[in-house]
């Protein structure tokens, strides 16, 4: 792991998440923090940090004072962590400089129609879908409201992981995103933050189908 002039903790984060996307654990997998330590060639006071913050995401949950383990998946999970991001991402909506809405409605729309696949490989869709929110939430000058939805869609992370390769065919609805970016067009803000809220319901739906 290459070391870089930032935080070691979170370099370690990063290293993790990666492995967590690559398939490398499974969920409900306990973690050796000596034998991860001497992989990374870390010390165990930085990865402790790093696991105690995955832990904080919902990434990894505590072994009954055990250690860590990758959290498992359910459907239940699943549901409130959606409602917790729907509601945090309108409350961020709502926030934001209506001034700035009106100037990048535009973009959002262009971006929205130029991937318009009704099926996507993961990593293609999670990448577009990120641009197109941190865009669509980049008037809100609250962070500490978007370090909570940041925090929480890392939580998320791992059921799209865990639940399809890189390649596999996911699908999507290009409309919703659309049709968001056109009620900002139209200064209809509510109408924005309703279509908001569809579209996670929507993609939560999508996803329920897949959880074991």
């Amino acid at each position: 792991m290459a070391i870089e002039r930032r935080p070691l903790r979170e370099q370690i984060r990063e290293e993790l998440m990666l492995r967590l996307e690559r398939g490398d654990f499974a969920a409900g997998t306990d973690i050796n923090e000596a034998a991860l330590a001497g992989e990374l060639g870390v010390s165990r006071t930085p990865l402790r940090e790093a696991l105690i913050t995955l832990a904080g995401e919902g990434v990894l949950e505590s072994n009954q004072g055990r250690g860590f383990r990758f959290a498992p998946v359910s459907r239940k999970e699943f549901r409130e962590l959606c409602a917790i991001v729907a509601a945090l991402e309108a409350l961020a909506l709502e926030s934001s400089d209506p001034a700035h809405l009106r100037e990048i409605a535009p973009e959002l729309l262009r971006l929205a129609r130029e991937f318009s696949a009704d099926v996507a490989a993961r990593q293609e869709i999670e990448r577009h879908d990120d641009e197109w929110h941190d865009l669509l939430l980049s008037g809100c000058r609250n962070e500490r409201l978007l370090d909570l939805i940041t925090s929480v869609k890392a939580g998320m992370r791992r059921y799209t992981h865990l639940m399809s390769g890189d390649g596999t065919p996911m699908a999507r609805a290009a409309e919703e995103h659309r049709r968001i970016a056109e009620r900002l067009l139209e200064d209809d803000l509510q109408g924005a933050v309703s279509a908001l809220r569809d579209n996670w319901v929507n993609g939560m739906e999508r996803m329920i189908a897949r959880i074991p």
